[in-house]
């Protein structure tokens, strides 16, 4: 009998930029690139993460906005630390499907606060999502 008890199994974990993000990890996400202010990340939805209308559920599209903005914070400075939102404002257009490629920009690096936006595309090159948001570099 085979067990799956996560204490006696090691499995390659993927890291963030430096960080090693559970959350991230299980939903899928592919870390692409992360320098000077931009970031660019991956995810192919799965069936598990869809809503009653079979597309991705906005909150795993808002989970991929949140990360590349705060990686795209981080990268200005080279920390090494997360990043915490303090505010995020996020605008739906079209169904998110597929591939979806998130691209996260840092707008403005301030003494502790940074200003970031990121946009989620679908396969077929469409903004599906777009967001703003605040965060403060984590000391």
């Amino acid at each position: 009998m085979t067990t799956s008890d996560p204490n006696t199994q090691k499995q390659a974990r993927t890291t963030f930029f430096g960080l090693d993000i559970p959350f991230l990890d299980h939903l899928g996400v592919v870390p692409e690139s992360a320098e000077n202010g931009k970031v660019r990340i991956s995810y192919v939805v799965k069936p598990e993460h869809t809503n009653s209308f079979h597309v991705a559920q906005g909150g795993v599209i808002m989970t991929l906005l949140d990360f590349a903005m705060g990686a795209a914070a981080r990268t200005a400075s080279n920390h090494q630390l997360g990043a915490i939102t303090i505010d995020m404002t996020t605008s739906f257009l079209r169904p998110s499907l597929g591939k979806i490629v998130v691209e996260g920009t840092l707008l403005k690096a301030g003494k502790s606060i940074n200003y970031c936006e990121a946009v989620a595309f679908n396969e077929a090159g469409e903004i599906t999502a777009k967001a703003s948001g605040t965060f403060v570099l984590r000391r």
